[in-house]
C-alpha cells in the first residue's frame, strides 16, 4: 500500500464537500512530514482505519517514530491523543477508568481512564496480561466502556493504534486470533532508508524535538467535521456484484490454502471491502475496482490467518501466502 496520488484540482472543484474534506485529508501527508520521515504507508493505513471507524496493529522494532506518527496525525487533525505503556502489572481499571469513592459526599463518582480519547496509543500491548488486553475489546467493538453496570460511550472518532516488538517474545503475552482480528488493519513500520536515517539526524542536529510538536510547525489541516464528511462520502462508493465476489473468492481462498490453519473469516471479507472502499474514494474514485482490494489486502488480512507450523519452518509468511492467493484467484473484468 502506497500513499493516494493527489486529486487534480479541476476535480475538487466539481465535487462537494467529501472532496474538499479529501483534499484536506491529503494535506496530512505533508503535514506529518514535518515531524516523521518516510513512512507514507502508515500514514495512508492510520487515515483509511479512521474513515473505517477501525483500529490499527502497527509492528516495527523501537525507535521507528510509531509514537511520534501518532501524535503527529492527532495533532494534524486537531483530535485528543492519550498514550498508555502496557505493562504486566497494568490493570484493566488503569485504562477504562474506575469508580473513586468521594468522602464529602459520600458517594463514588466515576474517574474516566484514558481510553476515553481520540487517538489512544496501546504501546506495546504484548505486554501486559490477556485479562488487562480484553479491557479494550469492548471499547474497541462497542465504542463504549461499561463500569459497574452502566456503559458509558467513548468519543467518536475513536481509533486504537496498538504496537508491538516483532523481534523480542520473552515476557510477551501474544494476542490471540479472537483480538487480532478486531483490528482492521495491521501495519508494518520499516526501518527508514539510508537516506532517509540521514535526513533524521540532520533534523535532530538543527534542533528538532519530537516531544514539542508545535516547534516543528505542525498545525491542524482537518478536523473531525472533515473526517465525518468523509466517512459520509465513502459510504457512497459503489461496490459491484463482480469486486464484492472477488473479495469473498480472496477470502475463501485462504481457507483451503495448505499453508495455513485458519483463514481469513467473514469479518475479515467486511473489513476488506471497507478498506478499498476508503482506498478508492481517497484516490478519487466513487467506487471500487480490483487494484483497490488488492492495494489493502495484506494490511488487512496478514494478521487474520494463522500458518501451520510446518509451513512456519519452511519460511512461508502470511504476506507471501496472501500475495499467492491475489495470484491465483480470477480477477473480475
Amino acid at each position: 500500500m502506497s500513499a493516494p496520488p493527489p486529486v487534480p484540482a479541476e476535480t475538487t472543484e466539481l465535487l462537494g464537500n467529501g472532496d474538499t474534506a479529501r483534499a484536506s485529508l491529503e494535506a496530512l501527508r505533508s503535514e506529518i512530514a514535518k515531524a516523521v520521515v518516510g513512512q507514507d504507508p502508515a500514514v495512508t493505513g492510520l487515515v483509511v482505519a479512521l474513515l473505517c471507524r477501525g483500529h490499527v496493529l502497527l509492528e516495527g522494532v523501537p525507535g521507528v517514530a510509531k509514537t511520534l506518527l501518532v501524535r503527529a496525525l492527532a495533532a494534524s487533525l486537531e483530535l485528543d491523543t492519550k498514550r498508555v505503556q502496557f505493562t504486566p502489572d497494568l490493570m484493566p481499571s488503569d485504562v477504562t477508568g474506575s469508580l473513586v469513592y468521594n468522602a464529602r459526599t459520600a458517594e463514588f463518582s466515576f474517574q474516566p481512564g484514558p481510553v476515553f480519547t481520540n487517538l489512544l496509543l496501546a504501546d506495546e500491548i504484548n505486554r501486559t496480561p490477556p485479562k488487562t488486553q480484553s479491557s479494550l475489546l469492548e471499547a474497541m467493538e462497542e465504542r463504549q466502556v461499561t463500569v459497574d453496570g452502566t456503559p458509558r460511550q467513548l468519543p467518536d472518532p475513536f481509533l486504537v493504534a496498538a504496537t508491538q516488538n516483532p523481534v523480542e517474545y520473552e515476557g510477551t503475552y501474544p494476542l490471540p486470533e479472537a483480538q487480532l482480528d478486531r483490528f482492521l488493519l495491521k501495519l508494518t513500520v520499516p526501518l527508514p532508508s539510508r537516506e532517509e536515517e540521514i535526513n533524521v539526524l540532520t533534523r535532530h542536529s538543527d534542533g528538532f524535538d519530537p516531544r514539542d510538536l508545535k516547534s516543528a510547525g505542525i498545525r491542524p489541516v482537518a478536523g473531525p467535521s472533515d473526517l465525518e464528511a468523509a466517512r459520509n462520502a465513502v459510504a457512497r462508493t459503489k461496490v459491484s456484484p463482480e469486486i464484492a465476489g472477488y473479495v469473498v473468492d480472496i477470502c475463501r481462498a485462504t481457507r483451503e490454502s495448505p499453508s495455513l490453519s485458519l483463514g481469513v473469516s467473514p469479518r475479515g471479507a467486511t473489513a476488506l471491502l471497507s478498506t478499498a472502499r476508503a482506498w478508492a474514494w481517497l484516490t478519487g474514485r466513487d467506487y471500487v475496482i480490483p487494484d483497490d482490494v488488492k492495494a489493502l489486502a495484506l494490511p488487512t488480512l496478514r494478521h487474520r490467518i494463522q500458518l501451520r507450523p510446518e509451513a512456519e519452518m519452511e519460511g512461508v509468511t502470511p504476506d507471501s501466502v496472501i500475495t499467492a492467493v491475489l495470484t491465483h484467484v480470477p480477477v473480475p473484468r
